[in-house]
């Protein structure tokens, strides 16, 4: 989803981190372009995204060659359903892959970094982080489980603050890493930026450090968070252990914690990179990123006199 909503909006976001993930587009399937219907469109991306873009990469279906996603990115441009691709000319993208991955491969995150070369982005932009050990998770320096595991609630300690690290990359010099404030941490109803088929959970989190309470300037990142780490799987896992609040709270950066739900069709809660909210997934007009962007203007909005 991160690299979803950096293709739709690439004119104003500054770049992306892609963990343990495939390119854009890496679910649409040949089935789902010949009969765009709903739900059989998404049913054929489902097979795709699980054939394609994870540990089966070798299987029939494969991962299609950045030409091919290309191509398609760019139909999407032309029509005005995402933006110009030449906004990720300019674009910081960090790529992550663990030895002990067994979900999503290395070949399938090559295929997003190959993505994002054949769209312009120059290869001093790209940095590709091969991690061993490293299992399918997010790395940290002190928190959560073995290196190697790839377990519930995908938060590994493996000596290495991988927060830290995407914030350097796509921002450049940080102060010294801080520490969260308890008090900073903001729970927020999101029915109030989404339509019902969104399929958000009914709360996200955003962090806002002190200093953004009181001046204007400060920079957002966004945190969406890996299949089977929502709040309703994982707890506060993902939002409090990870570090990014901690990094934030000394360099000015407002970070979003939008929660995806889970649902018969998405036992997992994992973003929407299939289809499964509709035929619109991959695009500015797609229900997610629709409502993340939303969540985004609203940050961007001074507040009122007395108010938060």
């Amino acid at each position: 989803m991160a690299g979803q909503f950096h293709v739709a909006h690439s004119a104003t976001v500054a770049g992306a981190a892609i963990l343990a993930a495939g390119p854009y587009g890496c679910a649409q399937s040949a089935a789902a372009d010949a009969f765009p219907v709903f739900p059989a469109a998404a049913a054929a991306n489902l097979a795709q995204a699980q054939n394609g873009c994870t540990a089966n990469h070798l299987s029939g279906l494969g991962v299609l060659d950045s030409g091919t996603l290309l191509r398609r990115a760019s139909a999407l441009a032309d029509r005005g359903k995402i933006d110009p691709l030449s906004g990720l000319k300019h674009a910081k993208v960090y790529l992550y892959s663990g030895a002990d991955d067994r979900s999503v491969v290395k070949p399938v995150t090559e295929a997003a970094r190959n993505f994002y070369l054949a769209a312009g982005v120059p290869t001093e932009n790209i940095e590709f982080v091969f991690r061993n050990p490293g299992g399918h998770a997010f790395l940290t320096a002190d928190k959560g489980a073995a290196c190697d595991r790839s377990a519930p609630s995908f938060i590994d300690n493996c000596g290495y603050d991988q927060a830290g690290a995407i914030l350097r990359f796509i921002y450049g010099a940080l102060a010294a890493k801080g520490a969260a404030r308890p008090e900073n941490f903001i729970t927020f109803a999101q029915g109030d930026y989404a339509a019902s088929s969104a399929a958000l959970s009914n709360e996200g989190v955003v962090y806002v450090p002190s200093a953004c309470r009181a001046e204007a300037g400060c920079r957002v990142h966004i945190v969406f968070h890996g299949c089977g780490q929502s709040r309703t799987q994982a707890g506060d896992a993902a939002i409090r252990d990870t570090g990014f609040a901690d990094w934030a709270e000394t360099n000015k950066i407002i970070v979003l914690f939008p929660q995806a739900a889970s649902s018969a069709l998405n036992p997992n809660s994992c973003w929407d990179w299939w289809g499964y909210t509709g035929l619109d997934y991959l695009t500015r007009d797609a229900p997610q990123i629709e409502a993340v962007n939303a969540m985004l203007r609203r940050l961007a909005q001074l507040p009122a006199p007395g108010k938060q």
